[in-house]
């Protein structure tokens, strides 16, 4: 995805984000969060907003820490919100194109970093918000979900922190139907390395695989969605080692 496609999806999410917020309520429970309600919700959504545009306004080249949650509730807090998200989206729109800035996962810039970053982020945080509403959710493009698929086996979990290991090697491989992409995830005593592919993927013996759309599978990979909203074959408890271990700290 470009950029600018990225830009513009983050300020719709954020919109749809709020919208639903406000329409469920401050102390609506988020299923997708257990123990959180929308207050908390928000105010770490909000705070991780002012806490990337601050790498894209003031340019730090090492890692900045956040200001901190708001003490605010209700019609403030959705206030606040509003604002840090609107200027995120300015600041990523006004931001230069060879902006130098700490990022901490690999991408073609520190821009195209953070545009895609925060708009898998609020995305997510935005079927929190409508997931404490109880009705259908707003639907994710395949285009993005297979993007934000690639960021979270490619990128997060690529990572040292991963907490998906297993003792006896093991393959997880994640199919979706309605795109050319599939991955394959190895998993053992080391973090998670991932190849994706085109078409129905490499020929290696997978020992459980993940199958549905691009959208379903990017929410129960992310663990919005359970497991029964894709299709499952082979071995149930590698599937169960992905949801158990792969929730993600920055």
């Amino acid at each position: 995805m470009q950029i600018t496609e990225h830009i513009a999806s983050l300020s719709e999410e954020g919109r749809l984000l709020a919208a639903a917020a406000e329409q469920a309520g401050p102390g609506a429970s988020v299923p997708t969060c257990p123990g959180w309600q929308i207050r908390h919700l928000l105010r770490h959504t909000g705070m991780v907003h002012r806490w990337a545009a601050a790498f894209l306004t003031e340019g730090h080249t090492a890692y900045h820490p956040d200001g901190g949650e708001p003490d605010l509730d209700g019609a403030e807090l959705l206030v606040w919100f509003r604002e840090g998200h609107s200027h995120l989206v300015r600041s990523l729109e006004e931001a230069p194109a060879d902006l130098e800035c700490w990022t901490f996962l690999p991408a073609p810039s520190p821009l195209a970093f953070w545009s895609r970053r925060q708009l898998n982020e609020t995305t997510v945080h935005r079927v929190d918000a409508e997931s404490a509403l109880g009705g259908p959710l707003t639907p994710v493009p395949a285009t993005r979900a297979v993007d934000g698929i690639d960021e979270l086996l490619t990128g997060f979990h690529a990572r040292p922190k991963s907490r998906v290991r297993s003792d006896k090697p093991r393959t997880l491989r994640v199919r979706a139907v309605d795109t050319a992409a599939t991955w394959t995830v190895r998993i053992s005593e080391d973090p998670p390395q991932t190849v994706r592919t085109a078409g129905e993927g490499s020929a290696e013996h997978a020992d459980c695989e993940l199958s549905g759309t691009a959208e379903g599978l990017y929410l129960a990979l992310w663990n919005r969605l359970p497991l029964t909203a894709v299709t499952l074959r082979g071995d149930r408890a590698v599937a169960r080692l992905w949801t158990d271990n792969s929730a993600v700290t920055w």
